[in-house]
């Protein structure tokens, strides 16, 4: 058991247990006398950390080197898991170094630096270090775009190297600053008056003089010129809301009584007479929709048809203006609107009947007083959550929050409320004894003549009305037709004379008059808190959360589309959160009910002339003159009239919440929209918002399920990494690429999404498409994965056992480990190597995954190189006997020809050999380097013979550099272009759009486009290994083309293909990388 728990504890995703090639022959030792120097010219006095560049960070943070393997002992077990990367880039050393010892060119490099000093005429000689001349600094210490290893260069001694724990904070500062870093630019405002000045980095990017742009002043803005942020801040601004400042008001107003000789007549008189005088129509117009909006909702805040409330039609018109009013002055006095008008949310009168049913199912409808006690105090109660949840959202800025709400689920409950309001018009016409309900007995009371009469005429004017809107729609329109329609009923009543207001009563044309002497104030005596049934409340408090819920997003609708159309722009989602939070507490406080900033009203009061905050006033007072004679009113006003105008409100609703939705949503959300109106408008409005909620999630999960999660598939052949290889390797992963896969995935992966992915996976190893075209290698990608879920992440673990029953190895790719990506796949143990299944290899970033998959198969082709290079006159080896209880691994080669995939590795690596191999090779044996290195460097590169580049050798000079050398940084003069014998080389690109970095191996070039362009460096070049080179100088390729003219202008040719090769190279991974 012991054993066994071993065994599956042991270490996961082991590449390779290769050592770094160390060649004796190729790396003189310290007596042969040469010196170790930098190619530019300078000490070699800088080190480097030899991570991707997007792992110094990850690395340095887990205590880790940047390339190590992933070892979890258990799942678990607090072990923390560790990137596949260690070794790789030694292995890619190997690879590369073989080919050129496979050709024996390396046999030469066993001699000592004398003898090749000697054969190269005495030309190796130490350059002096090159002075450099720092330029000015910027402001912020580097100039736009420079490496923290430039600045290192100015830091450092001479004879300094840098530890590998700053050069990954060097790195990843640099590469933080290079990627989303900007230099800071200094704006200078002073300037010559005449204009002349030369301009400097400190001259003003934009001139003096600006365009004006003609846009109303805002007393926001005016304050904030004023106070020039000298005042301290208080509590009210912390909140957002600096306007108005009570302090300054009052200050402003004793100081004008306390001084009659700053009295200006004129001035008293525009102030007192004409402004107010100018706010007369926009006031009558405000006065005017809040008296419909009376008639409309507030006469039916309470069940008419039932006894017990059938009386209290008035006492709900008092509670209306009471919530207008209030609105009206905390809007006019607070919000960001000065003419923005407050009114009951007429949302709320089908919560209040549902409240109201509830409690008469369990008090009964006995006891009318306590019934009304119970009924009336939900209802201010509601309204005070409301007001407490409003104020609590905006205060800690959580405005944004209500965004997340599908707009879907409002579009829904607006359509029940057009529903409910249609029907309820139909009750309070047909003057119906209850609640409408679907029974035979209502519909026989609907469709005799005398209930026909009274609900048919207000259902054809509303429509009237509509059409005749839908051509033409002025604002003065919907107030003159009801004032007409009014108008209209009196005169034919009047012109009767046995037409009396009894008999109008009696039949249910008028409503009911309240009872004489009955005050406006009467649902005050309402409020009987001994009587009320605290139970019943408490059952409607759901009610009560699911009305708050739906006022809540009013805000964000209403506010910014008047923001829009006011062209107001310093609106505070938050500070209009507390202004309603505001208004409806103190609107419950006092015995009244939810309101809200009303979007029509607003625009209509505004585009008459009621655009300031003394018009809100206005607007106040006059509605508390219509509170007060509003009992007398509503014993006066025709049903038909009020009829007309709930019919219209519900008609429009509904069109604007199915009609106007129609063909311009997706099928499911429109299917949720009619959902939430039909349950809301015939069964229950709590129930609803429920429902609407549930198929709102479940659409969002249909619909995200329905994004394409895998973005980009790509080939080993098209997605390479990038590393310079020798051509030999080039062919041959030209060949064999086809046997990595490519998936990059995007988004946030699911239970929902993440089925697309493991589909996928499963077509791949299909066995029709795994004969066609087999794998070796899945990388999966997660560069542009922005989380994953539980469901997602145990996926990709049943994902890796299905793969590998086709031997098919899982790579995970810039999956960072400390993140919520990271943590969650190590929680469901996907790095854990099981008996039977091995764990995915884990890389930072893409190039790496594709370095590592790229060298595995690479191994096929070493080893058939080694076994294809033996000559017919070799011993043949002895075969030694071993225990045949011991398994023997076998080679790469051995298994070349296990199946028809691993034969068509076998059969890649013959044909790059075969055609990239020289038939006088053998010649090369009596050649010193580094005419060799030439010749294999620059095959299918040119067609000039070994005599031909043989007069090139002269101008090479041999050049050693230690592990962690820096041979340039970007911006330096070209000091020199490389040819690489050994070791292998880093290139950083650190750029303003972006980092890249790739890896030189030997029997490659460094440098060239620069050197023979004559332009600055493009990148920093490190040595990630002791490395051996040969460089030629600027003065060395001055000397060449002077001398052997026909042999620089090769070299350029070569020069040229090579930096073609490695601009397609890298533009083919960037725009790999950004799919």
């Amino acid at each position: 058991m012991a054993g066994q728990a071993a065994k599956r504890k042991r270490q996961s995703s082991i590449t390779s247990t290769n050592k770094p090639v160390v060649d004796e022959e190729a790396i003189p030792s310290e007596q042969t006398g040469t010196e170790s120097i930098a190619a530019s010219g300078r000490s070699s006095r800088f080190g480097r950390a030899t991570s991707i560049t997007s792992s110094a960070g990850l690395s340095t943070s887990l205590g880790l080197p940047s390339r190590s393997y992933i070892h979890h002992t258990g799942h678990g077990n607090g072990g923390s898991a560790r990137y596949s990367s260690s070794g790789v880039r030694e292995q890619t050393a190997e690879l590369s170094s073989s080919f050129l010892s496979d050709s024996e060119m390396s046999r030469r490099l066993s001699q000592d630096s004398d003898e090749e000093s000697e054969g190269m005429g005495g030309r190796l000689r130490v350059h002096e270090t090159i002075a450099e001349t720092s330029e000015p600094t910027s402001p912020d210490g580097y100039g736009p775009g420079s490496s923290e290893i430039a600045a290192a260069l100015h830091q450092r001694p001479a004879d300094a190297y840098l530890r590998a724990s700053d050069l990954d904070a060097a790195t990843k500062t640099s590469r933080d600053n290079a990627s989303g870093g900007a230099p800071s630019i200094v704006i200078s405002d002073v300037g010559d008056a005449d204009g002349d000045r030369t301009p400097t980095e400190r001259t003003a990017l934009l001139p003096q003089a600006r365009l004006s742009i003609r846009r109303k002043p805002t007393r926001d803005t005016e304050d904030a010129v004023e106070d020039d942020g000298t005042k301290p801040i208080g509590t009210w601004d912390r909140l957002g809301h600096h306007y108005p400042s009570v302090h300054k008001l009052v200050s402003t107003v004793r100081h004008t009584v306390l001084n009659p000789r700053s009295w200006k007549p004129r001035a008293i008189g525009q102030t007192v007479i004409v402004e107010p005088a100018k706010m007369i129509p926009a006031v009558f117009l405000g006065l005017l929709l809040n008296l419909l909006d009376a008639l409309s909702y507030g006469i039916i805040l309470f069940p008419l048809g039932e006894e017990a409330f059938a009386d209290l039609g008035p006492d709900g018109v008092s509670m209306f203006y009471v919530s207008c009013i209030i609105a009206q002055l905390t809007y006019s006095s607070g919000s960001i609107f000065r003419g923005g008008v407050g009114s009951e949310m007429i949302e709320v009168v089908p919560f209040f009947h549902k409240m109201t049913y509830m409690i008469m199912s369990r008090m009964g409808t006995e006891n009318h007083d306590a019934l009304r006690a119970t009924v009336i105090t939900s209802y201010a109660m509601s309204s005070i959550i409301t007001g407490l949840v409003f104020f609590g959202l905006g205060a800690v800025k959580l405005g944004t929050l209500v965004n997340f709400f599908p707009h879907s689920i409002l579009t829904g409950c607006i359509g029940g409320v057009g529903i409910f309001l249609f029907l309820t018009g139909i009750e309070v016409s047909a003057r119906l004894p209850g609640n409408f309900e679907f029974t035979l007995v209502v519909f026989h009371q609907l469709f005799n003549a005398k209930s026909v009469a009274l609900w048919l005429p207000p259902l054809a004017l509303a429509v009237l009305l509509l059409l005749i809107r839908k051509w033409r729609d002025p604002p003065w329109l919907v107030p003159s037709y009801y004032i007409g329609i009014t108008a209209i009923f009196y005169i034919i009543t009047t012109a009767v004379p046995s037409i009396t207001m009894d008999v109008l009563r009696r039949d249910g044309w008028v409503f009911e008059a309240p009872a004489a002497g009955v005050p406006f104030y009467n649902f005050y005596s309402h409020y009987k808190f001994g009587l009320v049934d605290w139970g019943a409340v408490w059952m409607t408090v759901p009610s009560q959360l699911a009305l708050t819920f739906f006022g809540i997003l009013h805000v964000p609708i209403n506010v910014p589309n008047l923001a829009m159309v006011v062209q107001e722009d310093n609106v505070s989602i938050n500070r209009e959160l507390i202004m309603h939070g505001i208004s409806n507490t103190l609107s419950g406080c006092v015995g009244s009910i939810q309101n809200y900033l009303v979007f029509v009203n607003s625009v209509l009061f505004i585009d008459t002339g009621g655009n300031s905050r003394l018009a809100g006033y206005m607007l106040a007072a006059a509605t508390f003159g219509l509170l007060v004679a509003g009992p007398v009113v509503i014993g006066y006003v025709p049903v038909m009239v009020v009829g007309t105008l709930i019919y219209m409100l519900g008609i429009e609703l509904v069109q604007e919440a199915l009609v106007s939705t129609y063909g311009r949503l997706y099928q499911l959300e429109y299917f949720t929209i009619v959902a939430i109106a039909m349950v809301m408008g015939f069964y229950d409005f709590v129930v609803g918002i429920a429902v609407g909620i549930g198929l709102a999630c479940l659409v969002y999960v249909v619909q995200t399920s329905r994004r394409q999660i895998i973005t980009a598939e790509f080939t080993g052949t098209v997605a390479e990494s990038t590393v310079r290889r020798h051509p030999r390797q080039r062919n041959y992963l030209h060949k064999a690429g086809r046997q990595i896969r490519v998936l990059k995935l995007s988004g946030y992966l699911f239970f929902g999404s993440i089925v697309r992915v493991e589909k996928r996976v499963r077509a791949l190893i299909d066995a029709e498409s795994f004969a066609a075209s087999p794998i070796r290698y899945l990388i999966l990608d997660f560069t542009h994965v922005t989380g994953i879920d539980f469901s997602a992440a145990e996926a990709f673990g049943r994902m890796n056992r299905i793969i590998q029953r086709r031997d098919v190895d899982m790579v995970l790719a810039s999956v960072t480990l400390t993140n919520e990506v990271g943590k969650a796949l190590e929680m469901v143990g996907l790095f854990v190597e099981h008996d039977e299944t091995p764990a995915p290899k884990v890389f930072e970033d893409l190039n790496a995954a594709l370095e590592s998959c790229e060298n595995e198969l690479l191994k096929v082709l070493t080893e058939k190189q080694k076994l294809g290079g033996r000559r017919p006159e070799d011993s043949p080896p002895m075969q030694i006997e071993q225990d045949r209880s011991l398994k023997q691994q076998p080679t790469p080669f051995d298994i070349a020809y296990a199946s028809p995939r691993r034969n068509f590795l076998h059969e890649a690596a013959s044909t790059a050999i075969t055609e990239t191999i020289e038939p006088d090779q053998p010649r090369w044996k009596s050649f010193k380097q580094p005419l060799p290195l030439l010749l294999q460097a620059f095959q299918d590169l040119t067609e000039k013979s070994e005599d031909f580049w043989f007069r090139a050798v002269p101008y090479l000079i041999r050049r050693e550099f230690t592990k962690g050398q820096m041979l340039y940084n970007r911006g330096d003069q070209p000091d020199g272009f490389y040819l690489l014998q050994a070791g292998i080389l880093r290139a950083e690109y650190y750029l303003d759009q972006g980092n890249y970095h790739e890896s030189i191996v030997a029997g490659t070039t460094c440098g060239e486009l620069p050197f023979f362009s004559e332009t600055e460096r493009t990148s920093s070049v490190i040595a990630e290994q002791d490395c051996i080179a040969w460089l030629m100088t600027p003065g060395k390729w001055t000397e060449m083309q002077e001398r052997e003219p026909d042999v620089a202008k090769e070299l350029l040719r070569v020069g040229l293909k090579l930096s073609a090769e490695r601009m397609n190279a890298i533009t083919s991974y960037v725009l790999i990388t950004a799919s």
